[in-house]
């Protein structure tokens, strides 16, 4: 049995491990892709909002000739960093349920990529999943097409083609200006009255000018109403409504944790925010030995938590397993 099971191997639940492996308390992380999976998602060029010096974890130093990172160097720092504390990773398990036992441990139902199941056992629990596996839908018609998705990776699919974005965030912006690029013929649609004001300062002022030169069309205060194989339905705040010539969709409308984990667990969560009852000083839930890390304590808005302030949660969640009796019936 180990003392401490941590699902989710992005950043924060790395984070989580070598804490506890500081405290000398045995881990494991159990992740159902493979390492940082949620950055591996990230468009290719993607460049981070953050310094590098935000995102280290472990006390491992991350060097970088830039002064944001980008998407490429993230991988090989996380990769650096679980292999330098030696972190125990079972990849390409994914966990089903985690179950509380009488005797105050956890044990914690997984399938392999195999199909096979098994049943693992630990002390203490931290669940640190992300959030990439489940987009805000739209509910719209259309949104089921193949034409559709919700991920962009890089531009070079898209070239010469009629695209429409949907969103008005640092993702969305990215991915209107890499498409320009490449000769895509690009629609921005946004309900706001202007895009976020969270885009990162040194793309705004680009942004801005490709909207002046009529290279990417841009709509404010509307919204796709429906999407067909070959357009899409703008309704405008005024009440208009008009159709564009569309091959693709990129819906980026950001993302939001899967809570299952924790209702399987009994942790508490509250209804309107859908975010997991917690102590935010120690990040333990209302089930004894279950912790939070990572995105999966914030509320709907996942933009709550990010790598900076995440990676902090395991000394939090370490020191204070530390100083609880390791054995669970002490805490039942």
């Amino acid at each position: 049995m180990k003392d401490v099971i941590i699902i989710g191997a992005g950043p924060c639940g790395l984070s989580a491990a070598i804490e506890c492996q500081r405290q000398g308390l045995s881990s494991l992380i159990i992740e159902k892709s493979f390492i940082v999976h949620s950055i591996y998602l990230y468009p290719t060029n993607m460049q981070f909002f953050s310094t590098a010096e935000l995102l280290e974890i472990g006390g491992v130093p991350f060097t970088s000739p830039n002064e944001k990172p980008y998407r490429h160097e993230a991988l090989v720092y996380y990769r650096r960093a679980a292999a330098q504390h030696k972190l125990e990773i079972a990849a390409y398990e994914e966990v089903q349920t985690v179950e509380r036992l009488t005797d105050g441990t956890f044990a914690v139902h997984t399938t392999n990529k195999r199909g096979a199941q098994q049943t693992r056992q630990a002390a203490n629990v931290v669940i640190a999943t992300g959030y990439f596996d489940q987009p805000n839908l739209i509910g719209i018609p259309g949104e089921e097409l193949p034409k559709v998705t919700h991920y962009f990776g890089e531009a070079h699919p898209y070239t010469g083609m009629k695209v429409t974005v949907i969103g008005g965030s640092n993702s969305a912006v990215d991915a209107a200006l890499e498409l320009v690029r490449v000769g895509a013929a690009v629609d921005m649609v946004y309900r706001g009255a202007s895009i976020s004001e969270n885009i990162k300062p040194w793309v705004r002022p680009i942004f801005e000018s490709m909207v002046l030169k009529e290279k990417i069309n841009l709509h404010l205060e509307s919204r796709v109403t429906e999407i067909t194989p070959d357009s899409v339905k703008v309704d405008k705040s005024g009440g208009e409504s008009v159709w564009l010539d569309n091959d693709f969709v990129l819906a980026l409308t950001g993302f939001r944790p899967s809570r299952a984990l924790l209702a399987s667990a009994g942790v508490v969560m509250d209804d309107e925010m859908d975010k997991p009852a917690f102590n935010p000083s120690t990040m333990e839930s209302n089930i004894p030995g279950l912790y939070v890390a990572g995105v999966i304590a914030s509320g709907r808005n996942a933009n709550e938590v990010f790598i900076e302030t995440g990676r902090g949660h395991g000394k939090l969640i370490a020191d204070h397993i530390r100083t609880q009796s390791l054995l669970p019936e002490a805490r039942s």
